[in-house]
C-alpha cells in the first residue's frame, strides 16, 4: 500500500552544502520540522523528507545534509549528481565560510553537478546574532550571488526568519525552469534512499532577491 509520501507529482533532489557549523543541519530541522536544536556535525551524509504543494503540485523534496568536513568530502560529492537545486550556507560571523563558497563549494558544484541549470541558492545564515558579530556584509553577499547566478536570502535557524522563504524561492525558480522537473515526475519514491552505511519575493535580474 502506498504511503503519505508517495503521492506526489514531482521529486526533488535538494543538498545543503558549506563548512561545517554554518548551521545547515539547523536550517533543514527548523524547514522540515518547524522546530530548532544545537546539533552535533552531520557524519557523512543525512537527509529529510518534505512535501509541498506549489504552483497546483505535489512536491515531495528530498533534502541532503551534507558533511562540511573535508574528510567525508568523498562520501558527498556523489549528492549533487542529479539534484534540481543546491543550497549554499554560510555564517554571516565567520568569514572564511564565505571565503570558502569560492575556495570549495563552488567548484564542488561545477565539479560533480549533472545538471547544467540547477538553481543555486545563497543563504547567510545566523543573523539573529548581535550585528556587532557579523563579518560578512548583506552587499557582499548580494554581489557574489549576481555573480554567480545564485538566489539570495539571509535567514535565521534560531528564530526561522526567512528558512520557509528560502525553499520557497528555490523550489518555485527551479518549477519556473521546465528542464529541470522533465524527469522527476512519479519517480519512484525510494530513489535518493540513503547507504546504510554512512512567501515568494521579488527578483533582480540578477536573479538575487530584492529583499
Amino acid at each position: 500500500m502506498a504511503g503519505p509520501g508517495d503521492d506526489f507529482d514531482i521529486l526533488l533532489k535538494i543538498p545543503v552544502v558549506g563548512n561545517s557549523g554554518v548551521g545547515k543541519s539547523s536550517l533543514l530541522l527548523r524547514f522540515a520540522a518547524g522546530k530548532f536544536d544545537e546539533l552535533w556535525p552531520t557524519i557523512g551524509v543525512d537527509f529529510k523528507v518534505k512535501m509541498m504543494n506549489l504552483q497546483g503540485k505535489r512536491l515531495k523534496l528530498t533534502i541532503w545534509d551534507t558533511a562540511g568536513q573535508e574528510r567525508f568530502r568523498t562520501l558527498t560529492s556523489t549528492y549533487y549528481r542529479g539534484a534540481q537545486g543546491i543550497i549554499l550556507v554560510y555564517d554571516v560571523t565567520r568569514r572564511a565560510t564565505f571565503t570558502d563558497l569560492t575556495n570549495v563549494w563552488l567548484k564542488e558544484v561545477e565539479r560533480f553537478s549533472t545538471n547544467k541549470d540547477c538553481i543555486k541558492m545563497l543563504i547567510g545564515n545566523k543573523v539573529d546574532l548581535e550585528e556587532s558579530e557579523r563579518m560578512v556584509t548583506k552587499k557582499e553577499a548580494i554581489a557574489f550571488a549576481k555573480q554567480h547566478g545564485c538566489l539570495f536570502l539571509e535567514a535565521s535557524a534560531k528564530t526561522s526568519i526567512n528558512v520557509q522563504r528560502c525553499f520557497n524561492e528555490l523550489v518555485l525558480k527551479i518549477l519556473d525552469t521546465p528542464n529541470l522537473t522533465a524527469d522527476s515526475v512519479q519517480l519512484k519514491p525510494n530513489l535518493f534512499k540513503p547507504n546504510p552505511k554512512w512567501d515568494r519575493g521579488s527578483l533582480t535580474p540578477g536573479g538575487v532577491c530584492s529583499c
